[in-house]
């Protein structure tokens, strides 16, 4: 559907989908029915059908039981002479009829938990970062390796034209408000910097949408005892996102969950708007990020790393020349990453897919 509740997943496809059908592809795209979301209709060449979903339960029980009738509600719907199905859910690879199996383009944004053997008589598992391939081709015997490609996420949106509005001493973080991102690094950092920098937090923090919950809000704020921090909250309007990554000069993305960061959206995201990156030290960012060429790149894993932190962002508020020139660097994703770039890359691979799947049939 319209990325109406945010999630890069959701936002990379929607897009995507209609790349794919400027080229003059036949695409539907079964989402999720929501609010006064109509069941059927088309958008920019895209032929949207919606199924009935749900609220992602904090249960994983509960969450898997969703997913499993949601997947048979969405399947039912996909066109039985479809060249190419791509799924994102974990039961749609595993429910899709024989006819479509072959056909399963399983797009795996998270790092697998062992499912990667049920999906082994799909056509495709694709990757969005290293670290991801590497763990998929972990799961999975030696004879289907094959069928695992990386191909990263693209940027969600069009290249932005940055203004001359940039505020030098303004620092931002958009993402979950979750232990996982690092928040309480973030937040100690910035104590120790000058008090004219701003830092801005912008993101969920309820636990319907991926947050830690009120209690890890009030957490973060106590650990905030000179109120340097502006608490968004969740920010839905891409406009409005954009006035805050336009606005920014360094962008600060502290995670610490060694499995459960895989690809990086966000800082992608913010190095488009010449937002210097400052990110943690794992593997999915180096994917796009190089130390002191584009961004910067702290160990979260050392005792001292809040210290290191805080005077990485020191460095980009002192260094004016450092912080142009890292800026300049970050700004080129917008060839290497923009939708375009990776659309013709997934449309490459489906073209392979299909003429393997025509000389086998043959």
């Amino acid at each position: 559907m319209p990325p109406l509740l945010g999630g890069a997943v959701e936002k990379m496809w929607f897009e995507l989908s209609k790349f794919f059908a400027s080229k003059g592809h036949n695409v539907t795209h079964v989402s999720r029915l929501y609010g006064g979301l109509p069941r059927e209709e088309r958008l920019d060449g895209v032929k949207h059908i919606r199924v009935r979903g749900a609220v992602a339960p904090s249960n994983i029980l509960a969450l898997k039981l969703q997913d499993f009738l949601y997947s048979r509600r969405a399947l039912s719907m996909v066109p039985s002479d479809a060249e190419i199905l791509v799924t994102n859910t974990f039961w749609a690879p595993v429910l899709c009829r024989t006819k479509l199996k072959n056909r399963c383009y399983v797009d795996v944004q998270r790092m697998p938990k062992g499912q990667m053997l049920l999906y082994r008589k799909s056509a495709r598992l694709r990757a969005n970062s290293t670290p991801v391939e590497k763990a998929i081709r972990a799961e999975l015997p030696s004879r289907y390796h094959s069928i695992v490609k990386l191909i990263p996420n693209p940027l969600p949106f069009s290249s932005p034209s940055p203004s001359g509005s940039k505020m030098k001493r303004q620092i931002l973080y958009c993402g979950r408000v979750h232990p996982e991102k690092g928040l309480n690094l973030l937040v100690n950092s910035v104590q120790e910097l000058p008090s004219d920098v701003t830092v801005k937090l912008v993101g969920p923090w309820e636990v319907a949408q991926g947050g830690g919950g009120q209690a890890y809000l009030h957490q973060l704020r106590s650990l905030d005892r000179n109120s340097r921090i502006d608490f968004i909250g969740p920010v839905f309007d891409s406009d409005q996102l954009s006035r805050y990554y336009n606005e920014s000069t360094i962008f600060i993305y502290p995670s610490v969950a060694e499995k459960g960061e895989t690809f990086g959206l966000a800082p992608l995201e913010a190095m488009a708007w010449k937002c210097v990156p400052v990110v943690s030290d794992l593997d999915c960012f180096k994917d796009f990020i190089t130390q002191k060429v584009n961004g910067l790149i702290f160990d979260h894993r050392k005792s001292n790393c809040t210290q290191n932190l805080a005077e990485s962002l020191s460095t980009l508020l002192v260094d004016d020349d450092l912080r142009r020139r890292l800026s300049e660097e970050a700004y080129r994703v917008n060839e290497t990453h923009s939708l375009e770039a990776i659309g013709e890359m997934f449309l490459s691979d489906f073209r392979s897919l299909v003429h393997r799947r025509s000389h086998e049939d043959f």
